[in-house]
């Protein structure tokens, strides 16, 4: 059997290079660039629903003026040139992990860059992590709320229908996710052309009714703003930033359509659509101030209004689909990364990896947004709590390029420092612009973030003690194997593989057969499971092998982050090598562990507890890892932590 394995270990893969640069290279340019567009862009592209009439509504007490609507106007159009077309489009989607990109990735990468000294990293990686699910929550939240909104422009007696609508629209949307969306996203690219287009015709059609609205493509509009209206201005900023929520989903979601679809998506329809769209508004603002009311339903004629709100609600619920599978992306990342339990993971598509759901993940998202909006109650009040956590993100993300343009890209320091301090002042304006919503709403996604901060790194840490415990208590497997040439226990026919997070020292679960059932089978396999920084492994780096004994084997699987650790179909790839394997005929050895709180465990009491709670959700091994239930065995061992 080692001698087998061995060779199916070392056997060439016929396939080993990146899944998804494959994908990329095989797949037709424009088709990818129209898938983009139906899931990247949902959550920016609706954005004019909201943003301009929000900054614009901060100025009904003073007044509004033709240079307040330009300045405006001028720094929503100049936030989505500099942060999303110069910041993410044009250099953070240089910083890919073998095609992949968002917080993760780039947490991984500045890890990998920064070596023992990652410290930084992983805190900047975790709160951005964290401060995203903020985000997934707030963007199903306002998109539907507000494009249901359109409803009262229709007829105002029909505003009492749109919280129930809202609502019900969001129970079906988290309801479908368990049957997957490969089906219906084959539509999503189509619908949000067709969005964007419409929405970039209507802006057209209104330049005319304002010719000055134009000077809002110099930046000197929104620099005067910023300057004669002082503090107000500066708060300004804040509502401003609604434009650019999305921009992180360019990308996260790089590794599913390739760099150059999602920048030709964005810079030949996505970018002139939006600033089109808020000149027109803008220039309809200008000629008629009370359309400030609506400016978004306001530019289309009353026959076509119907229309658009159905339009634009389909655009929303896109929207938020692709935010709530970026979520599920995130957590899957996030648990291969040690920084949450193993959550259970359901594979809802038989061809495509990416397509998950992850059940309790979904249930806390649906509650968090049905909690929003039952509590904001309208868009403009969840305006609000937009921003905050999405402006903490990115400056999260601008800080960990730091260290990989300098270190992995191996740029001069002073380069380095001057490229990102540009993106991190204004990511720092931003965010604390909208810090001044925090008691407006803002706290929200700030405490969801903080919560999801707290349990990451509690879990980490927790882990780490366990794992610093487990191998302290445990016998070398050495050791082991000598002390059984010695003893000569009662072998059985058949293979046994015991799951271990250290194959250098006897598992728990290897100790407590050979203590109670006194025997040992065959052939041994000491499997260990790891999760690489690199976003997928290739085929013929997948298995490690190292011989212990004739007996005793010690097996690495390695899977990437944005793999699902699915045993058997590792397994499988090995026999098909060459190995004698049957998975039928073999045992699989878990150890259950039951926590308990120490006194001395190195975290706090508090930290304990919510560290043993987290555990308890877990699902459980055999499931996470694929196994057949009727092939495995699982020991219960009591650990203290």
């Amino acid at each position: 059997m080692p001698q087998d394995i061995s060779q199916a270990a070392q056997a060439p893969a016929a396939n080993g290079h990146d899944a998804g640069a494959a994908g990329h290279a095989s797949g037709n340019f424009w088709i990818l660039a129209l898938g983009s567009v139906g899931v990247v862009f949902g959550d920016i592209g609706t954005s004019p629903l909201y943003a301009l009439q929000a900054a614009l509504n901060q100025f009904k007490d003073v007044g509004l003026t033709v240079e307040v609507v330009v300045g405006v106007v001028s720094l929503i159009i100049w936030a989505l040139l500099i942060v999303v077309t110069a910041k993410y489009v044009l250099f953070l989607m240089q910083a890919d992990n073998k095609g992949e990109g968002g917080i993760l990735t780039l947490k991984a990468l500045a890890q990998v860059a920064l070596g023992r000294k990652a410290a930084i990293a992983f805190l900047l990686g975790v709160a951005g992590a964290a401060l995203f699910s903020g985000d997934a929550m707030i963007t199903p939240a306002i998109s539907v709320l507000s494009a249901l909104e359109g409803l009262k422009q229709l007829d105002p007696q029909l505003e009492p229908f749109v919280m129930p609508a809202t609502v019900a629209i969001l129970i079906l949307l988290f309801a479908v996710q368990r049957r997957g969306t490969a089906g219906v996203a084959t539509f999503f690219g189509p619908i949000m052309v067709v969005f964007f287009l419409v929405n970039a015709a209507l802006g057209a059609m209104h330049i005319p009714q304002a010719w000055v609205i134009l000077t809002s493509l110099s930046p000197l509009p929104g620099l005067a703003f910023l300057w004669r209206h002082g503090t107000l201005g500066f708060l300004v900023l804040g509502s401003v930033f609604l434009a650019v929520t999305g921009a992180e989903a360019l990308y996260a979601d790089m590794g599913h359509f390739g760099r150059r679809p999602i920048q030709a998506a964005w810079l030949f329809l996505v970018l002139p659509a939006l600033m089109l769209n808020y000149l027109g508004q803008g220039a309809s603002i200008i000629a008629d101030p009370s359309a400030v009311a609506n400016p978004y339903y306001l530019l289309a004629p009353s026959w076509a209004l119907l229309p658009m709100i159905l339009l634009a609600t389909i655009a929303t619920v896109i929207a938020s689909q692709a935010v709530i599978t970026g979520a599920f992306s995130l957590a899957r990342q996030a648990i291969q990364l040690g920084l949450l339990p193993r959550l259970e993971i359901v594979h809802t598509s038989d061809t495509q990896e990416g397509q998950i759901f992850l059940p309790r993940v979904n249930r806390a998202l649906l509650f968090g947004v049905l909690a929003l909006v039952l509590l904001f109650r309208s868009s403009g009040a969840l305006a609000n709590a937009y921003g905050v956590a999405v402006s903490g993100t990115m400056v999260t993300t601008t800080a960990l390029a730091f260290f990989v343009v300098w270190r992995l890209w191996r740029w001069p320091l002073w380069a380095a420092l001057a490229l990102v301090c540009a993106f991190l002042s204004i990511d720092i304006g931003f965010f604390v612009a909208n810090l001044s919503k925090v008691f407006e709403g803002g706290w929200f996604p700030l405490l969801i973030g903080a919560a999801m901060f707290v349990m990451m790194w509690t879990w980490s840490r927790g882990s780490a003690i366990l794992t610093a415990k487990t191998h302290r208590d445990s016998i070398p497997m050495v050791e082991v194997i000598r002390m059984l040439e010695k003893s000569k226990p009662v072998r059985v026919p058949g293979t046994a593989i015991f799951l271990t997070s250290d194959p250098t020292v006897a598992p728990s679960s290897f100790m407590h057969n050979l203590k109670h059932n006194k025997v040992v089978h065959e052939k041994v396999v000491m499997m260990c499971v790891r999760t690489e920084t690199s976003p997928r492994v290739p085929a013929a780096q997948r298995v490690e092998v190292q011989t212990l004994s004739p007996d005793f084997v010690s097996l690495t699987i390695h899977f990437g982050y944005m793999e699902s650790p699915r045993i058997p179909v590792a397994l499988a790839a090995l026999r098909k090598a060459g190995l004698k394997f049957d998975i039928m005929t073999t045992s699989f050895f878990f150890g259950r562990r039951s926590l308990k709180p120490s006194a001395n465990s190195g975290m706090p009491h508090w930290q304990d507890l919510l560290f043993i709670a987290m555990a308890k959700q877990a699902a459980s091994a055999p499931d996470f890892f694929n196994l057949p239930s009727d092939r495995v065995v699982e020991l219960g061992a009591q650990m203290k932590v």
